[in-house]
């Protein structure tokens, strides 16, 4: 994939990002997610690619657009065939609440270059660089977190372990706590919890528990650019999901992914910031419709994550 396609999705995200920034605690899920989905599907139409959602809004029958199978882009006969992972408001509740690291984000592979799941959970478990080839899905999650600790060399009641705040995950958050190790609960947006383990300064050293699959594809291409580790099993919720899973090519359905299973071959992944997180500053809104976002673009053919300043004149904005 050609580099300059970096700056182009980077537009895109600042795009949805800023759409719902002025629902920002409004308490309007519905209405966020669909003034980020809109904005990020015009922006899609002014990038020079072939691009196919493979990781969505949901599927066809769910969703409205950026469903899992849509054409993206503006296709021509040398534009790149890519497959596009999204999500243009990840944490809708925290931007309905006014909370903490709701982001609008994008990760693209070359063709065939992602996981094709349906809509369902996934068990996930994520660390930074430090801690790579130590995680095992297999194991407990006491295992686990002292593997991550001496990789680190640090105590474990040091170590700080992400889990999402959720009633399946009460037996993993007594189990935690046994160790030792702090814990940060969190509301909504794993995939910037997942990134956040491999970010410098987050203060974050591991992801534990079950989320959504279509982001833990997202947070997979975000470690392959960033040097971390990623695994993942699929969770089903029902019999329709398994069937999904089969017609799609999945044919262990018990599979322990590994990370560059996931997301392989190059990879680009990048994020906007709607509110504040430990990842990315949210959206700033100035006087004179002016706002500023913050985002990051990273690529894992050459390990670069570049941080990117924007300042925006909400007037002349053709796509808000």
């Amino acid at each position: 994939m050609n580099r300059n396609l970096a700056l182009e999705f980077v537009r895109i995200t600042e795009a949805a990002a800023l759409s719902c920034a002025h629902l920002i605690g409004r308490g309007d899920e519905k209405a966020a997610d669909k003034a980020a989905v809109d904005a990020m599907r015009k922006a899609f139409d002014s990038v020079h690619i072939d691009g196919t959602v493979v990781i969505g809004e949901g599927e066809r029958d769910e969703a409205p657009m950026l469903y899992i199978g849509e054409k993206v882009g503006h296709p021509s006969d040398v534009a790149p065939k890519v497959d596009i992972a999204l999500d243009p408001l990840e944490g809708t509740t925290i931007c309905a609440n006014g909370g903490v690291g709701a982001i609008s984000v994008i990760a693209v592979a070359e063709k065939g270059g992602f996981l094709h799941a349906p809509d369902t959970y996934m068990d996930k478990i994520s660390c930074g660089p430090g801690a790579k080839g130590v995680i095992d899905l297999d194991q407990s999650p006491t295992e686990n977190i002292h593997r991550v600790a001496e990789a680190l060399g640090k105590r474990v009641r040091d170590m700080m372990v992400v889990i999402l705040e959720r009633p399946r995950h009460q037996d993993l958050i007594q189990e935690v706590r046994k160790t030792g190790a702090r814990i940060q609960l969190i509301g909504d947006g794993d995939v910037s919890a997942a990134v956040a383990a491999a970010w410098p300064d987050t203060g974050i050293d591991l992801l534990i528990g079950i989320g959504g699959a279509p982001e833990g594809v997202i947070s997979a291409a975000a470690m392959r650019c960033l040097g971390g580790d990623f695994q993942g099993r699929l969770k089903f919720r029902n019999e329709e999901e398994k069937t999904r899973a089969t017609k799609m090519g999945l044919l262990d359905l018990n599979k322990k992914f590994q990370l560059e299973e996931l997301a392989f071959g190059s990879v680009m992944f990048c994020a906007t910031g709607v509110t504040d997180g430990p990842l990315l500053k949210g959206i700033r809104l100035l006087p004179g419709d002016q706002a500023t976002t913050q985002s990051i673009v990273m690529r894992s053919k050459t390990g670069t994550v570049r941080t990117v300043q924007a300042h925006h004149n909400l007037r002349i904005k053709s796509h808000l």
